[in-house]
């Protein structure tokens, strides 16, 4: 029988179609999960306003991330525009650091970067979502999860604006399980409560 682990955080990657899909996917989920980290595709300035709409339409008390934000129940994070996002531990907390390195599968933010370091430091207390996008940016990091025994949540096709992360993801091995878009907060919730149990 597998064994129950309590889940710490939830990292969510997207691109083309990501901000709609984040939002329905937020605004379906209660303020009671663990705290969610998330990376889209996006430039500066409209990291901030997304944060901001995500805020106002849902549950999720949800902020543009910033270096030291320490990671809180209920709340979300979205990444800066052009500017990696990370989850460092902190004694018995995680905290954020935004980096200005390098781009990675020419983004910045990366989902990779988001999924590679949430594999080292939340490892199987985590959940990882790839959502629709463009490109692989993610596959690899999401893989890096499922490595870790962390669950793994991909879009399907039939949902998906474009079904390029989400199947660069599941080529790859990386998706645990598949869903449609709108069938992905349950998902969830599912996960969070049995690990809590």
């Amino acid at each position: 029988m597998e064994t129950i682990r309590k889940i710490h955080l939830i990292a969510i990657g997207a691109s083309t179609g990501g901000t709609e899909a984040i939002y329905q996917i937020l605004r379906r989920l209660p303020s009671t999960l663990p705290g969610i980290v998330i990376v889209q595709h996006i430039p500066p300035g409209f990291s901030a306003r997304f944060a901001e709409r995500l805020n106002a339409q849902t549950d999720i008390n949800t902020k543009e991330a910033q270096t030291g934000d320490v990671i809180k129940d209920g709340h979300a994070y979205v990444a800066p525009g052009d500017q990696h996002i990370v989850v460092v531990p902190f004694g018995d907390q995680l905290r954020i650091a935004c980096t200005k390195d390098e781009r990675v599968n020419g983004h910045r933010p990366s989902v990779d970067v988001l999924f590679h370091a949430v594999a080292e430091f939340v490892g199987s207390m985590a959940i990882g979502v790839i959502l629709t996008g463009m490109g692989a940016d993610g596959a690899r990091g999401l893989l890096s999860l499922r490595q870790k025994g962390a669950y793994t949540i991909g879009q399907d096709e039939s949902s998906s604006v474009v079904y390029g992360m989400p199947r660069a993801a599941f080529d790859m091995g990386a998706v645990q399980i598949q869903r449609p878009l709108l069938s992905i907060p349950s998902e969830i919730q599912s996960i969070v409560s049995l690990s809590s149990r």
